[in-house]
């Protein structure tokens, strides 16, 4: 039932994933009356985690960062623990997996239990410690010219960063001062994973910001599941501001008219949905391009690699652009002594998938796997905004007074660009209620990488 507060909302925010539950964390922490309203039974959207069997299995699958600066500045996500994988990754060349990145632990850092490692890097520091350890890696030389790349990428200031020329990724990657092997054997495979685009058509600034936030932290996932994320932002919220099952069909600056419940009021109205279902409500907002992804979860007898690293395919020579042990990342995620495999397909999937995905994943981790259980498919042929030049990381959120969408395709699409979306819209909602002021610029770009 929808309580009566929700009828008398300052701001009704429709979509309750983690750039809604961002905006509403902004906006109640600063004394506005805020309901969301969510079609779906649960809240979260592509942050979902699917669970079959005590295994949990996300849906995308989408790699986080310890860098993320929204994953430490909302407050309702104080509690949420981050598993982080081993330092670097492995890339499979060769026949032979070798560790590519890694990072070594500063002296005298704290590990917090946040982070659920106490190897979490913060801070530029850490960028110079991966260019040491890539210096001891094979091929000594090309380590340490793509370690001195990313040391320079990590002090470098984002609007410096957004001010570089753009272009696609795939035409700037030999302009980056790496020898062509280490480009094609580690940083194709790498952006691809990050970015979620095996063509690398996105924009090179958005390469070298996905770039920078490796070289600053650790790759990590909530522990739980994806779907982690949106339920402790909701669970942080006063109860009765999140309600779900209520589909709006009709949206404008001060009503919302629903499925269920008829006609809702409020004084400013944010989309937080998806591009396309925002597109619905409101016809004229642009509707990106997207990668599709498709994440198969395999469980198998004893795991194939003891260590909780993610794997990359430096040669390309199958379906899966990357792959974990989840269950060595985060022990949540399986039944207590059962494996869990997940594994990444970017683009349209291959025919007889779960084949072709078992035959490169024998060959990345060098083992039989014949007699491993799939789990589930999970594809989504709209998983990720795409982010092809020119493309402007700062979309505006503020349609008009009253007015207002955000999300990931609204910023960079990823966890972090969709969070900090939902800091921008709130934002602009305080100034046009002239609340507070607004955020400066400055400190708006030190935010998105």
């Amino acid at each position: 039932m929808l309580s009566s507060t929700a009828h008398h909302a300052d701001v009704v925010i429709v979509g309750a994933g983690i750039a809604g539950l961002s905006a509403a964390h902004q906006l109640i922490s600063a004394g506005i009356k805020v309901s969301v309203l969510e079609a779906a039974p649960e809240v979260g959207g592509r942050m979902a985690t699917e669970e079959i069997d005590g295994f949990r299995l996300d849906r995308i699958g989408q790699l986080l960062n310890t860098s993320y600066p929204e994953l430490r500045r909302t407050k309702g996500l104080a509690d949420v623990v981050l598993r982080p994988f081993s330092p670097g990754v492995l890339v499979h060349s060769g026949g032979r997996l070798q560790r590519t990145g890694e990072v070594v632990r500063r002296s005298g850092e704290p590990g917090g239990a946040r982070w659920g490692s106490p190897h979490a890097l913060r801070g530029v520091g850490g960028a110079f410690t991966v260019a040491r350890a890539l210096a001891s890696a094979p091929r000594p030389l090309d380590q340490a010219r793509l370690g001195a790349s990313l040391a320079r990428l990590a002090a470098t200031p984002v609007e410096r960063l957004l001010a570089r020329p753009e272009r696609p990724t795939a035409g700037s990657l030999c302009a980056r001062g790496v020898p062509v092997r280490t480009l094609h054997g580690f940083l194709r495979p790498l952006l691809s994973a990050l970015l979620c685009d095996p063509a690398l058509t996105t924009s090179s600034r958005c390469a070298d910001l996905a770039l920078r936030g490796f070289a600053r932290g650790r790759l990590c996932v909530p522990e739980g599941g994806a779907a982690a994320l949106p339920r402790q932002l909701a669970a942080a919220l006063p109860p009765g501001t999140v309600h779900t099952g209520i589909r709006v069909t009709d949206a404008s600056i001060n009503r919302v008219v629903t499925e269920e419940y008829g006609e809702l009021g409020c004084r400013a109205l944010v989309l937080a949905t998806g591009a396309r279902a925002a597109a619905e409500l409101l016809p004229g907002l642009r509707v990106p391009s997207f990668h599709p992804v498709t994440v198969l979860h395999h469980t198998a007898p004893e795991a194939p690699l003891a260590d909780p690293a993610l794997v990359l395919d430096g040669d390309r020579s199958g379906p899966v652009s990357h792959t974990a042990v989840m269950s060595e990342v985060d022990p949540s995620r399986a039944p207590t002594d059962r494996v869990l495999i997940s594994s990444t397909v970017l683009g349209t999937p291959p025919p007889q998938l779960d084949r072709a995905v078992r035959a490169h994943l024998a060959t990345l981790y060098g083992t039989p796997t014949a007699d491993w259980e799939l789990l589930a498919v999970h594809h989504d042929p709209e998983a990720v905004p795409a982010m092809p030049p020119p493309h402007d990381p700062r979309r505006p959120v503020r349609l008009l007074s009253g007015l207002y969408v955000c999300g990931d395709h609204r910023d960079t699409s990823t966890v972090q660009g969709a969070l900090f979306s939902g800091r921008r819209a709130a934002d602009a909602i305080l100034r046009d209620f002239g609340v507070q002021q607004g955020y400066e610029e400055a400190a708006a770009l030190s935010a998105v990488a």
